[in-house]
């Protein structure tokens, strides 16, 4: 794999022998807690820190089911500030332009080392403007999970927003006013931090089914409001009615249907995106023409799957997060609609993880270049906007990686003949579709075999890049700052790319 800077960067090698060896290595590492012990309920944050000494230097952790609604981790960092701890880890699973309270941490060093999969906001200028006093780590889901349950990184405390808890201490994200549904990306936290707490506004006297369990909590933090839930829906989760998406949409399921990849027992995933979203739509249409029942849809679940579900064109969705209330409502009331942890999603250390069981996946891009590789992390000028999340894993482990974007955006052309951040490697991308034509990665040769009596318009990438470039024109290359604020993470840990100051 080549990356940005034009060197060759090998992938990492697993530590582990066998998914066996990795399954007795967790064993050891959650049997280290004790789990008999009485779970304590604090009536704040404050009393909470008192009470287990949380003081500088140690790594807190957090999960974002409450997206863009969550007031958790800004109510934490308000407590920092009051206590001055300093040189503390940040471990979220994502950051959102919510979390505004983590700005002054990281400014006045409260904050100085950060490892997330996901990264947008004001926090994100923040950090490129250099004022992190450590290293960002961009990690994707699964390699999150990974890193955590191998050991690598090490969770002093967690905090995990809860929207209801019984007197034992188990959580759950199905009922309350700040229902989210599954909890998936916290699991990992719950089970392998040395001290977790559940922090809630909704305490019942018992739960029958649970996410998070009694046997791993250490606390329960009640308070007011734990956040809004409708901030959930942060991000685009319609079908888009933008002409040219819904042509790419429209010629992305019809090349699946040619590929024969729309049969009887397929699995699919797309992502939350308006175009992504049409596919699946699309795809809906054929399986509804053809009387097609596929297995299972999986990733962040939205109300379009939640329907196909209902409607018996899936047997189950696998979920290990809930993208808007439809889909919270569907996880509380199907038994059909299952939670499953990041590491069952994605860790590639994991045994059997659903990434891996997938047919096709629809998934998007800021940009691509001629060798297929993907950024989702920054812009064209190298602002960070997002992070790979589960990007990654599921590109790796699908049996079909089809990317979809327009050719052009706000001018600029998508297709680079480099990028300045690889977010996914071009070897785990097979098709790329946009309203002017498909490319089909040169390793696919049998993708290539079966398209080649087609009348759908298949061109390589550079050609298409080449009619780009008769529209926009060929762009100025954008040069980066030398200074250092951060790194990429390919899903086993390797360094696949860096990360530089801007402005």
């Amino acid at each position: 794999m080549i990356n940005s800077l034009g060197r060759n960067v090998p992938k990492g090698e697993t530590p582990f022998k066998s998914s066996n060896e990795f399954l007795n290595h967790k064993r050891k590492l959650i049997f280290k807690k004790n789990i008999t012990k009485k779970v304590e309920f604090f009536s704040s944050i404050e009393e909470a820190f008192d009470y287990f000494n949380l003081k500088s230097d140690m790594t807190f952790s957090f999960h974002h089911h409450l997206r863009n609604g969550d007031d958790v981790i800004n109510l934490v960092c308000k407590e920092i500030e009051k206590r001055d701890l300093k040189n503390l880890h940040f471990a979220p699973s994502s950051i959102f332009p919510t979390y505004k309270e983590m700005v002054p941490c990281i400014k006045n060093g409260n904050i100085t080392c950060i490892h997330t999969s996901y990264l947008n906001g004001e926090v994100a200028s923040t950090i490129q403007q250099g004022f992190l006093k450590g290293t960002l780590v961009m990690q994707t889901h699964g390699g999150r999970a990974r890193s955590i349950e191998s050991g690598e990184l090490k969770i002093d405390v967690a905090f995990l927003a809860t929207p209801s808890v019984d007197k034992l201490g188990n959580g759950t994200g199905e009922i309350g006013k700040s229902a989210c549904g599954t909890l998936g990306y916290g699991v990992s936290d719950l089970e392998y931090a040395k001290v977790v707490l559940l922090v809630t506004d909704n305490v019942v006297s018992s739960l029958e089914r649970y996410q998070f369990d009694s046997k791993y909590v250490d606390g329960v933090i009640v308070i007011d409001k734990i956040g809004n839930p409708e901030g959930i829906v942060s991000g685009t989760t319609k079908i888009t009615r933008d002409p040219i998406g819904l042509k790419i949409a429209k010629d992305t399921a019809n090349l699946l249907d040619k590929l024969g990849m729309i049969h009887d027992g397929f699995s699919m995933q797309t992502g939350a995106g308006g175009t992504s979203l049409a596919v699946a739509n699309y795809v809906r249409d054929i399986m509804i023409s053809k009387n097609i029942k596929g297995s299972f849809a999986s990733g962040g679940i939205t109300a379009y799957y939640v329907n196909m579900l209902e409607e018996g064109l899936f047997q189950k969705l696998y979920d290990v997060q809930c993208f808007d209330l439809e889909a919270v409502t569907s996880y509380k009331n199907n038994s059909n609609h299952i939670a499953i942890s990041a590491s069952k999603y994605g860790n590639p250390y994991e045994e059997d993880p659903v990434c891996n069981m997938l047919d096709f996946i629809i998934l998007g891009a800021t940009e691509i270049d001629l060798n297929f590789n993907v950024n989702v992390t920054t812009d064209s000028f190298g602002n960070i906007i997002g992070g790979s999340g589960g990007h990654s894993d599921i590109a790796y482990g699908s049996k079909v990686t089809v990317v979809v974007s327009q050719l052009i955006k706000s001018r600029l052309p998508i297709i680079k003949e480099e990028l300045m951040t690889i977010s996914t490697p071009g070897e785990d991308i097979d098709i790329f579709v946009s309203e002017r034509g498909i490319a089909i990665n040169p390793k696919r040769t049998d993708l290539l075999e079966k398209l080649k009596n087609t009348t759908l318009p298949v061109y390589t990438m550079k050609e298409l890049l080449d009619i780009t470039y008769s529209i926009t024109g060929v762009p100025a290359k954008i040069k980066h700052s030398d200074k250092v604020v951060g790194i990429v993470e390919y899903r086993d840990g390797s360094v696949i790319d860096t990360l530089y100051q801007v402005g």
